[in-house]
């Protein structure tokens, strides 16, 4: 199982020593996300102080953007990284990309399949020499001429992966992708059971390269006051994600769906303290991870061993990387144990 790295830096300036650092701990992939700053810019960093490692947007918001501008800083970075991209797209939701990015917001799942339509065009364009005549409801790309095509790329074109939470975009991933991000918020068995039951509806079933990454949320710290500090950020994001309609799915999954008017109703408020005590322990416990890095490994290794291809630590609060390269140590043991047990037992 791959093991992947949010890629969280203070300034641009420390992207290159972080990045170093992380392929030197051994993870697999390092991601950005879209938060105060573009997450293209970050990897195309972290491209130039890395080798071996992944370097995915986990993700930039495809609907803030359009098909071509992706298409172009995506070429770019899998170039720079010497095929190393990974292209993670998501939707959001419709008050940030009215209001935040000042874009149109309309039939989300629709949409995303032809924007991912219209990106697989482009490629095809730039790669083989396909004429662009990609014409849909949302997006039409028709001209390209040979100043602006940029050369091929001997490991061919990004991966485009795509996150989601329903299961209409799910099924989107599911026919389209080539991998999928589950949202951090989400359980075992909800994605056993709503997740997964959808991207198999599509063509995932029967792709063996298709990949399935999970953002896990995790508390955890040196010391009893560092994990209570990380369990009460945690709780927090925990808080927020349950704000959201878009997300009440994962709740009523657990009979806990009652909830999600009332963290709404508090997040209009701004009663942010009170969101957070909404959030008792069965429903941390359901969503996230907590205790020791030794610990966390483990859990980690037992939740997702079986269930997703790649995994990924969430983690809203400053932390220690030395913490981090512990949680991953008892991790890759925990998976190398199941997979010698496996091989006996066969």
């Amino acid at each position: 199982m791959k093991v992947d790295s949010p890629l969280v830096a203070a300034a641009l300036g420390d992207v290159p020593a972080i990045a170093r650092q992380v392929e030197a701990d051994g993870y697999d992939g390092l991601s950005t996300f879209e938060g105060p700053r573009d997450p293209f810019l970050p990897l195309m960093l972290a491209a130039e102080h890395t080798e071996r490692v992944e370097l995915m947007t986990a993700i930039a918001i495809a609907f803030a953007r359009n098909p071509m501008t992706v298409a172009n800083l995506g070429w770019d970075l899998h170039a720079a990284s010497g095929g190393r991209a990974i292209v993670g797209l998501g939707s959001q939701i419709k008050p940030h990309i009215e209001k935040r990015f000042s874009m149109v917001w309309s039939d989300p799942a629709a949409r995303m399949r032809e924007f991912i339509g219209a990106l697989r065009a482009i490629f095809a364009t730039w790669q083989d020499g396909t004429p662009l005549r990609f014409e849909g409801t949302y997006y039409r790309h028709t001209l390209m001429t040979p100043f602006f095509t940029p050369e091929p790329l001997p490991t061919g074109p990004p991966r485009i992966f795509l996150a989601g939470v329903g299961p209409a975009m799910t099924r989107v991933a599911g026919d389209l992708a080539d991998g999928f991000f589950v949202h951090p918020f989400n359980t075992p068995d909800h994605l056993r059971a709503e997740t997964l039951v959808a991207l198999h509806a599509g063509a995932a079933a029967g792709r063996p390269d298709f990949e399935i990454a999970w953002p896990v949320m995790i508390a955890t710290g040196a010391t009893d006051e560092a994990r209570a500090g990380a369990e009460y950020a945690t709780r927090a994001q925990i808080a927020f994600y349950a704000s959201t309609p878009a997300y009440r799915g994962v709740l009523d999954h657990h009979d806990r769906g009652e909830l999600q008017p009332e963290f709404n109703r508090l997040s209009k408020l701004g009663d942010w303290d009170a969101m957070v005590t909404l959030v008792d322990d069965e429903l941390f416990d359901l969503i996230a991870i907590r205790g020791t890095p030794a610990q966390c490994g483990r859990e980690l290794a037992r939740r997702t061993i079986g269930l997703v291809d790649r995994v990924a630590t969430n983690a809203p609060y400053a932390s220690s990387p030395a913490v981090w390269r512990e949680v991953l140590k008892t991790f890759r043991e925990s998976v190398d144990q199941t997979g010698r047990r496996s091989s006996e037992e066969s």
